[in-house]
């Protein structure tokens, strides 16, 4: 099997799954209870945030544990803006961020809050200038993925940093799920308030993750119970999953220090083969995240190809797995103004530190053929 969806979902580590069992078999205590047992839970617990912190270079209060991309999204977006209302009920962000971040605007402006979606360049950058002429008196928080999880685009986070910095009542979020092991980027030096990552996509278990929150950000709870997590999260802890996710952020971002010019060499080398690809034309911009490509083939159908390199055991997606079972056409691609035969043809390769040099080439030859045969068969 070549496994290259590594953007809908990574294979968990060995060792993560193993921490992931140990905790569940020997601290399942309530960290919360005020016996010994409980003590014990309580500790790794809190043992396991000040590890996340020290690998995020962050503050462990800093640290909510989440159950991934989507809650952290929603935590931090509608956090914000309810939690803030009184003084403005603008929003900024882009019309190619992850559906959980537009779903998440869509349903705060039957609130009666205000988004501004704002267009992006053909490779999927977003202006810093158009950001910068969107600030009104009333915005309240601005939503910038670090990475596009179909083109691999890397925006530029830091500069925004920089333009939010000058509104010190505006929040600046970044969705850092598909950066998060790939690209480098320091919360503070960025300026970033909040910032959410998910565990399944860096070889951890689904349903874990986290979200950081700077100090002195004030959100409104989406949960309320118990006053866990600081208060942002409640409900009993999951000390397994959260525990598994460290592990798995620590052994990526150890991949990440050793390994990422290998994947970026997988990236060349890929490109390289696609690039003399008649049927192919690539959509991703060469300075996009190493882990991602996405390339469009026009006259083909997407799920058609997917399912003919299935039967070859090659695993690639089309768009975003959250979005996957809706229109044919990748929105994302839209936003960058492609024709139509490229926004509903659209591929996308992804890759993980595991991934061989013999994959990449053995996954460009059999994509060459099935084109080449269902050429055949439409012709």
């Amino acid at each position: 099997m070549i496994y290259l969806d590594n953007s809908a979902t990574t294979k968990p580590y060995p060792e993560v799954v193993q921490s992931f069992q140990k905790v569940a078999e020997q601290y399942y205590a309530n960290p919360s209870s005020i016996h010994k047992f409980g003590s014990e839970a309580e500790r790794l617990l809190l043992q396991s945030k000040k590890q996340a912190a020290q690998l995020l270079k962050v503050s462990p209060e800093e640290v909510i544990f989440t159950s991934g991309g989507t809650e952290g999204n929603n935590i931090a977006i509608k956090g914000i803006a309810l939690e803030h209302q009184s003084r403005g009920k603008h929003i900024i962000t882009t019309q190619i961020e992850h559906p959980s971040v537009l779903e998440a605007c869509r349903a705060l402006e039957s609130l009666g809050f205000e988004v501004s979606y704002l267009p992006v360049t053909e490779t999927g950058s977003v202006r810093v200038e158009d950001i910068k002429a969107s600030i009104r008196q009333d915005t309240v928080l601005i939503s910038i993925m670090s990475v596009n999880n179909e083109l691999g685009t890397v925006q530029p986070i830091r500069e925004i940093g920089q333009v939010v910095h000058e509104y010190p009542k505006i929040f600046f979020h970044v969705d850092h799920v598909q950066g998060l092991g790939k690209i480098d980027m320091d919360f503070y030096e960025c300026g970033i308030d909040l910032c959410t990552m998910s565990g399944h996509k860096v070889h951890g278990l689904n349903g874990t993750g986290a979200l950081f929150v700077k100090r002195r950000t004030k959100l409104f709870p989406l949960h309320h119970g118990g006053g866990q997590e600081g208060a942002y999260r409640a409900g009993t802890e999951n000390l397994a999953g959260n525990v598994s996710f460290v592990k798995a952020l620590r052994m990526s971002m150890q991949q990440k220090a050793t390994a990422v010019n290998k994947l970026r060499t997988l990236n060349e080398r890929l490109r390289n083969r696609l690039a003399v690809n008649p049927f192919v034309i690539i959509n991703s911009p060469s300075e996009a995240a190493p882990h991602i490509i996405n390339v469009s083939v026009p006259g083909f159908k997407p799920e058609v190809v997917i399912h003919a390199l299935g039967e070859k055991g090659i695993y690639i997606s089309t768009m975003s797995a959250c979005s996957s079972k809706r229109s044919d056409e990748s929105a994302v691609l839209a936003a960058c103004q492609l024709k139509e035969d490229r926004t509903t043809s659209a591929l996308r390769i992804s890759m993980s530190y595991q991934n061989t040099q013999e994959e990449i080439d053995m996954f460009a030859s059999e994509l060459e053929k099935v084109l080449a045969e269902l050429n055949k068969v439409m012709g």
